[in-house]
């Protein structure tokens, strides 16, 4: 777990650890089921890492209702969360063995009525930003001083126009306990983002609905760590967006902004050969 008097260095290194896990994990758990999805949750690996290395505030125990909470809007990189729950305790190690099989409470999507530590149960992209704007209300309602809501969206999830009228919502009810961090990867099932329906610019969109806005290279664990620990305190008045540049499939050299690994199954022996890869990128 995150330790407090880590030195800066030290937590870039943890971020690179968590990364690496996410990865490693999500291939060793899409061989068990047969099929999943690589490239999305390789784009985001080093996000999700920093997220569960000390950004997020946490706790031992998932019923403490003050905690952070997580949205996966962009729901199909459940698999590369499941090892971080894991490796907190938050469920045991060993029901990663049965990822997606009968009577697993592990799926392709999260279901929070079975998963200890998951906050939403997604499926169709475009509805967590609306999810995280009524747990931002709630949490203030409740008194939840510094509790914060983080929504991790896809780039090309934000052609769904319900992305844009929870915007507009988050600016209007001042929800500063909001964070949406969007992996900007380029890509989708359906091809290049800008290609297939225009979203940029991401960060000009969010600062027109009343966001405050930060770029970042989201595989540098420097510039995620030195973007969260530069949030305005949760009870301020503005959502906070920051925009993940990210390349879909990074880590592994040939899914990179590929669209034959949004969804797919590696044999063993090219599972291996992107293993070795990883380790080397470290």
């Amino acid at each position: 777990m995150s330790d407090a008097g880590a030195t800066p260095a030290e937590q870039v290194q943890e971020v690179r650890d968590r990364a690496a896990l996410v990865r490693r994990e999500t291939i060793r758990l899409i061989e068990i089921a047969g099929n999943g999805h690589y490239s999305s949750v390789f784009s985001c690996a080093e996000l999700m890492g920093a997220l569960y290395s000390g950004v997020m505030r946490i706790a031992e125990d998932p019923e403490w209702p003050e905690r952070d909470r997580l949205i996966l809007s962009k729901g199909h990189v459940a698999i590369g969360l499941y090892p971080l729950l894991a490796e907190r305790g938050y469920f045991p190690a060993d029901w990663l063995d049965g990822y997606t099989r009968l009577g697993s409470p592990l799926g392709d999507h999260p279901d929070m009525r079975r998963i200890p530590g998951v906050d939403f149960s997604s499926g169709s992209l475009g509805h967590g930003l609306s999810i995280g704007v009524g747990m931002a209300k709630a949490a203030r309602l409740r008194g939840y001083d510094e509790t914060r809501i983080w929504v991790l969206l896809g780039d090309q999830e934000l052609n769904e126009g319900q992305i844009w009228e929870a915007a507009g919502s988050a600016s209007h009810f001042g929800l500063g306990n909001l964070v949406a961090i969007v992996d900007a990867n380029q890509m989708g099932l359906d091809g290049m983002t800008e290609e297939t329906m225009s979203v940029e610019p991401i960060a000009g969109r969010f600062e027109a609905f009343g966001w405050e806005v930060v770029e970042i290279d989201g595989h540098d664990p420097e510039a995620i760590l030195a973007a969260a620990a530069a949030l305005p305190p949760a009870g301020s008045g503005k959502p906070q967006c920051i925009v993940a540049r990210t390349v879909k499939g990074k880590g592994v050299s040939y899914m990179e902004l590929s669209r034959t690994w949004h969804i797919g199954y590696l044999d063993p022996d090219d599972a291996a050969a992107a293993l070795v890869e990883i380790d080397q990128r470290g």
